[in-house]
């Protein structure tokens, strides 16, 4: 077996003031995490650059490996799209002709020139790891219940129209899904491409079965050539809120499985998230069970979404001192199971 090794982290984000940074990352550091993910938004890049490149910089001199963000930078997941202030006919349409008002389309040249730029600025940062953070395309149930899939701005009906030599129907079809698929593919494909080209390293958190994604759309991104590292988020909360019996422990273990299948399936590496925002005050504990079903469901890169219970923003934990306190402690057991398992395995070998 193709043992990864041990990699524990944290996502980073709210603070772009080096001096406090520099106590958080001394912080995750001295807790035994191995690497920390940074956003790096529009509004990063506009105000923050030098800022983040300090930031980053120190980062790796607490050997902390950095994976840097897209947040936002075509809606979301994260933040609203900037870029659309700057080129509105990049506007991501719904089929019945509804305008996505935060989201670009992936076929517009000119966004797709925007984050080819963004790479050229992450690598100028220092970092050499993008993470994807849950590509999807927006779905919207019509009142008849099919499925709006993918794109439908002026663009996007044109080359459907070129492609398959009628219009762009207003309700999902084998067609319309299918170049909705290739949309978002050929979009990760090419940006992949470009980021591969300047040595940087791709990773993606996928959210299985979530945001109109089809297991075809899953498996094509997952199988491009330079995307090298395939994640998935099983947060637990928000299932467990509608099954309140539900396992913790059952739930974190089947969906990191889930992750682990498909990453060998396309021979890449993985990343397994732990769900740090928006837990409820007396569940924390929670937490320690999540990221021992990761470990032992084989996930060896186990990231936290955020650091210090995610206290910058408005979905934070309820009690973010307590919530990191049991992050890291979960995070010091998990290393310590690692470190039982080496032990056991030396001993076998060697004392015969």
């Amino acid at each position: 077996m193709d043992r990864k090794p041990l990699r524990l982290g944290a996502a980073y984000h709210g603070n772009r003031m080096p001096h406090h940074a520099r106590e958080d990352l001394l912080d995750m550091a001295t807790h035994g995490m191995d690497l920390v993910v940074h956003m790096f938004s529009h509004t990063d890049w506009d105000r923050h650059k030098n800022r983040m490149k300090d930031i980053i910089t120190m980062s790796q001199d607490f050997g902390l490996e950095v994976w840097v963000d897209n947040w936002g930078l075509g809606g979301p997941p994260g933040d609203k799209s900037h870029f659309l202030s700057y080129y509105p006919d990049s506007h991501m349409y719904l089929s019945n002709g509804e305008l996505s008002p935060v989201r670009a389309c992936l076929n517009s040249p000119d966004f797709r020139r925007f984050t080819r730029d963004w790479i050229d600025a992450v690598y100028e940062t220092g970092a050499r790891t993008i993470f994807w953070d849950e590509p999807h395309m927006p779905s919207k149930k019509s009142p008849d219940g099919r499925l709006w899939y993918g794109c439908a701005c002026p663009r996007c009906r044109k080359l459907f129209e070129e492609k398959y030599g009628h219009p762009m129907p207003e309700f999902s079809t084998p067609e319309a899904d299918a170049f909705g698929t290739e949309s978002i593919v050929s979009y990760f494909r090419e940006m992949t491409e470009y980021s591969h080209s300047k040595g940087m390293i791709n990773t993606v958190c996928v959210m299985l079965g979530t945001y109109g994604m089809s297991l075809d759309v899953v498996d094509r991104i997952c199988s491009l050539p330079y995307m090298d590292n395939i994640g998935s988020d099983p947060y637990w909360l928000g299932a467990k809120a509608k099954n309140p019996d539900l396992s913790v422990y059952e739930f974190v273990y089947n969906g990191t499985k889930e992750n682990l299948r498909v990453a060998e399936q396309f021979g890449k590496n993985h990343n397994i998230w732990i769900q740090t925002y928006s837990n409820p005050k007396g569940r924390e504990e929670e937490i320690v069970e999540a990221a021992e079903a990761a470990y032992d469901a084989g996930a060896r890169t186990i990231i936290a979404w955020g650091y210090y219970g995610s206290d910058s923003n408005d979905y934070a934990a309820e009690n973010p001192a307590v919530t990191w306190a049991r992050t890291c402690e979960a995070f010091q057991r998990v290393r310590n199971f690692e470190r039982d398992r080496i032990l056991a395995e030396n001993r076998a070998k060697y004392r015969k």
